[in-house]
């Protein structure tokens, strides 16, 4: 194995971010490994989006450390970095005027010298984008037109072509129908690098069961600290969903892939409880219907 495939490719220790006053991390000892995908789950408000704006530069540590295969991610100079890690934010605006090509044609941006004329190689990796996510026959169809569907697929588009070996997804279904998410999951996990290696995910995501379907390693958080770490059959237990999300469910085994699938069965209600009581799972509880995704 080789030092680029063994060493970490994102480590945090001691890690706290925030907003203003306000600390939604705190804390944090983590490490990403190289060639897996990893998802970060937790209910709103947990510090999952805050710690992916750590990771990607969004948001600088206020105490602790953040590093980046070895190095400070606070000293990697950013076209340097875009070539490493492509980022798909929450909501990215979409410039007007643009085509589905020119705008995927940006994710070539970090590999051309300054105003650089594109290369065959550019206009390979933006076919080979469009490709991926069914989008070539709207290349030319001005992005300001398309479903917001389309759009994300767009977006994705846009990472693919930029062709980093690392690449970091805030809740990247959003606005896909169903087939369309697990389409682009099992894309994203099936992603390869020339030498063979895969192409190491980080993603944001609400959906339990896609989740579970795609993480090789699973990061819940609760109020801003790491709550389980580990693989989906370690993480998506009845107990830890407990904690996480107060979240009442029965996990069984997917019969054809044989992942955990969550059936959620009902969420605690707070004034329920006597003071001091804590009432486990299987236990008598009030209880709400709730659906599949985790808010």
């Amino acid at each position: 194995m080789s030092d680029l495939q063994s060493t970490p490719v994102f480590r945090t220790e001691g890690l706290s971010l925030g907003y203003g006053p306000r600390t939604a991390v705190s804390d944090v000892d983590l490490v990403i490994n190289p060639g897996e995908t990893t998802v970060l789950i937790g209910a709103n408000g947990s510090g999952k989006s805050t710690l992916f704006k750590g990771l990607s530069r969004q948001l600088p540590p206020r105490s602790g450390r953040i590093q980046f295969r070895s190095q400070d991610l606070g000293q990697l100079r950013p076209k340097p970095y875009a070539r490493q890690v492509a980022l798909l934010p929450q909501s990215p605006v979409v410039p007007e005027g643009l085509t589905v090509a020119e705008l995927v044609a940006r994710g070539r941006h970090p590999h051309r010298r300054w105003w650089g004329a594109p290369s065959p190689g550019d206009d390979e990796a933006i076919a080979r984008a469009l490709s991926m996510v069914d989008l070539e026959q709207l290349a030319e169809r001005p992005v300001d037109e398309l479903s917001g569907g389309q759009r994300q697929r767009v977006w994705i588009a846009l990472v693919l072509a930029q062709d980093t070996p690392t690449v970091l997804l805030d809740e990247p279904t959003a606005a896909l129908d169903l087939a369309h998410q697990v389409e682009l999951l099992d894309l994203m996990r099936s992603l390869r690098r020339p030498d063979g290696s895969r192409t190491t995910v980080v993603a944001v995501l609400h959906e339990l069961n896609l989740a579970a379907r795609v993480a090789d390693r699973v990061i819940a958080l609760k109020e801003g600290g790491v709550q389980a770490v580990g693989t989906p059959d370690e993480v998506f237990t009845e107990q830890t969903l407990w904690e996480v999300f107060d979240l009442e469910a029965e996990i069984v085994r997917d019969p054809t892939e044989g992942h955990p699938v969550v059936l959620p069965r009902g969420r605690r209600r707070a004034a329920a409880e006597p003071e001091g009581a804590r009432t486990e799972p299987g236990e008598s509880t009030v209880e709400v219907p709730v659906g599949m995704e985790a808010s």
